[in-house]
């Protein structure tokens, strides 16, 4: 494949454990099975983008070396939810022998947590009855959706959302590679943009890419669709002096000039509000009211009627507290 058309987020994947950043705990102890010989069952959790099947790749590879193909399979349950895969698939990979000498085969089951009740229960019984020969690790964003009865066979790692730092160290790394001039606001225009997720920052920053070797903050902006912390701030200082005209105006540029979706900005709003200096009944009240606009808009509602009616709660709340 030309290298210009990869994807950036395989293409700078990492394939050793230790070039995983932003996880370190984790990584030393999944760094220790591999030094032992020995796995347990692995339940990964966390939000997208934070390393989860990068880890399981990483170990696989690191376990089997080259024949890590060979004795490693990758499924995800969001595909096949039902009781089906697991009695096929997964139940048949399980019950052969691993290849290559190595001990036990490792099954990575991706977003585990879309798997119904009946499809889990039976793979806790593939995971008991095969447990010699295969070694299971379930990937999930929630791990409350996942039965107690599974949770309780394996060693569960909580991946955080990655830090600023962790971010901005493998943006400049892979900047650096391609030959890219990324201004110091860029950079934080994709931390604020990623929110911790490293897919999102990747995918921020090959975007911007396409248009120019010499990237700026405003690129990453546009390129996202998402608001500048200035008009997000913009907003809430109109509404919050009592000028619903003014602060309709700033969202109807942002919603139809700019093209930003109402979820994003509901969420731009809320991290803004969280970092606000302001009386905390006041902020309480706030937080409601998003959260009520996010709701019915998760219901079907008007977008554009529950955006000027977010802003009206807005307008009518700030001047109750002052």
């Amino acid at each position: 494949m030309d290298e210009s058309h990869t994807i950036w987020i395989e293409k700078y994947r990492p394939m050793r454990l230790e070039d995983i950043v932003g996880q370190d705990e984790i990584i030393e102890r999944l760094e220790s099975y591999v030094k032992t010989g020995n796995l347990p069952h692995l339940l990964f959790t966390g939000t997208a983008g934070v390393g989860k099947t990068t880890a399981a790749i990483a170990l696989a590879r690191e376990f089997f070396g080259e024949s890590w193909q060979m004795n490693f399979r990758e499924l995800n349950a969001s595909d096949e939810r039902g009781i089906d895969v697991v009695r096929n698939q997964i139940k048949q990979f399980a019950r052969t022998s691993p290849l290559g000498g190595t001990t036990f085969k490792i099954l990575f089951l991706d977003e585990a947590d879309a798997l119904t009740p009946d499809a889990q229960a039976a793979l806790r019984r593939t995971m008991e009855s095969y447990a010699q020969s295969c070694r299971f690790i379930l990937s999930c964003n929630y791990s409350s959706k996942i039965i107690d009865p599974i949770q309780s066979r394996c060693a569960i790692y909580r991946f955080r959302p990655l830090g600023a730092e962790a971010v901005t160290e493998e943006i400049r790394r892979i900047a650096e590679k391609e030959g890219l001039e990324v201004s110091e606001k860029a950079i934080d225009a994709i931390v604020y943009i990623a929110q911790g997720d490293m897919r999102k920052a990747i995918n921020a920053l090959q975007g911007a890419a396409i248009i120019s070797q010499e990237i700026d903050a405003g690129m990453i902006y546009a390129i996202t669709a998402s608001a500048r912390p200035d008009e997000i701030d913009e907003l809430l200082s109109l509404s919050l002096n009592g000028d619903f005209e003014g602060a309709g105006k700033v969202l109807e540029q942002l919603l139809h000039d700019r093209g930003i979706a109402p979820n994003e900005m509901i969420n731009q709003c809320y991290r803004a509000i969280l970092k606000r200096p302001m009386d905390e009944e006041l902020r309480v009240a706030l937080i409601d009211h998003l959260g009520t606009t996010d709701f019915c808009l998760s219901e079907g509602a008007s977008t554009d009627i529950q955006m000027e009616a977010l802003i009206a709660r807005l307008v009518m709340t700030s001047r109750r507290y002052t």
